[in-house]
């Protein structure tokens, strides 16, 4: 920990919100990345050799060779977002080096966001909107953009965790019947709650599911958890949201069967290779494609700050970090 008469050097990855940074500035000796331009992986080992604590954002790559490049006074990685596989956490266990992120603050918010996505892709809502604003709506007419009607129809999440089950809670006030897998069946009384049917066999469900939501953690048990195999057996007549990490759906595969009218459409927030997005689902009319904002509200933001300035704060005063993701001995 540092003495008490200086402060912890912190160096920032990305521009943070205003109120955040100006509060960072107060207690910290920080250093901003104003311009908000990401920084590279050389870039990223020349800023850790001089960090007490460092900032880095989920889009930062924390590798073992930028932990390695690390000055011996670097201890707390507190990063700016709830996931942190962006981070070799063995690395920086072998250090010493302390690893905290930002839980609990955004669940409500990636919640809206798939149902809005569950709303959005089956009633052709951007679609919608391009034939408005192109200039091409000749008016009202019986069969003109038909989507489906979502009340009434299945709804698969996969991981019933904090957001899995908040969807659950937006869905049924639309008429959606819940069903889940997960790796733990919820108890009795949340199932309850949630009108939510478990399914243990990931593969039955969704051979049954009109409409799919993934809600997931990324571990590489969750890489192409829905492969190419696993997206056959999906029916033609159904969509697929996904609002967790682009990695968990073989993408080349769901283009082409979407392509193929194999699988109706789906609701995007993210990509296997952020922030490049496959060809093939740009030219898709029926799939919505959102640029990693489920999370992008104001006060999530403000949240999430907020948690990484207690995380060092506390660090700072000789304690250990409320949200360590990292058992470090003292």
């Amino acid at each position: 920990m540092p003495s008490s008469s200086k402060k912890p050097i912190v160096i920032v990855t990305r521009r943070l919100p205003d109120q955040i940074q100006a509060r960072m500035m107060e207690l910290f000796d920080t250093r901003l990345n104003e311009s908000d331009t990401p920084l590279s992986q050389a870039e990223l080992i020349e800023a850790v050799k001089s960090a007490d604590v460092f900032v880095p954002t989920v889009t930062d790559s924390i590798t073992r060779e930028v932990i390695a490049s690390a000055g011996d006074q670097l201890k707390l990685i507190a990063s700016f977002g709830t996931g942190v596989d962006h981070i070799d956490l063995d690395a920086a266990k072998e250090r010493g080096i302390l690893v905290t992120n930002t839980p609990g603050v955004l669940t409500e918010d990636t919640a809206d966001m798939a149902m809005a996505l569950i709303l959005a892709a089956p009633r052709r809502l951007v679609e919608g909107d391009r034939l408005a604003r192109d200039g091409a709506w000749g008016g009202w007419a019986p069969t003109a953009m038909l989507g489906q009607r979502i009340w009434g129809k299945r709804l698969g999440i996969i991981g019933m965790g904090r957001i899995g089950q908040a969807v659950a809670r937006r869905a049924l006030g639309f008429g959606l019947s819940i069903h889940y897998h997960n790796r733990n069946r919820l108890h009795g009384e949340v199932e309850e709650e949630l009108e939510a049917t478990w399914w243990e066999s990931l593969d039955q469900m969704l051979a049954h599911m009109d409409l799919i939501t993934i809600h997931c953690p990324s571990t590489p048990a969750t890489f192409h958890l829905l492969s190419a195999r696993r997206l056959n057996l999906i029916r033609a007549t159904s969509f697929i949201v996904n609002t967790s990490r682009g990695h968990a759906i073989d993408e080349a595969a769901l283009a082409k069967l979407i392509e193929d009218g194999k699988i109706a459409g789906a609701g995007l927030d993210v990509y296997e290779n952020e922030p490049a997005i496959n060809p093939k689902l740009l030219k898709l009319d029926n799939v919505v494609l959102l640029p990693h904002m489920g999370s992008a509200t104001i006060e999530g933001r403000l949240d999430m700050g907020e948690k990484v300035l207690i995380n060092i704060q506390t660090w700072a005063d000789g304690h250990m970090p409320p949200d360590r993701v990292i058992e470090i001995e003292k």
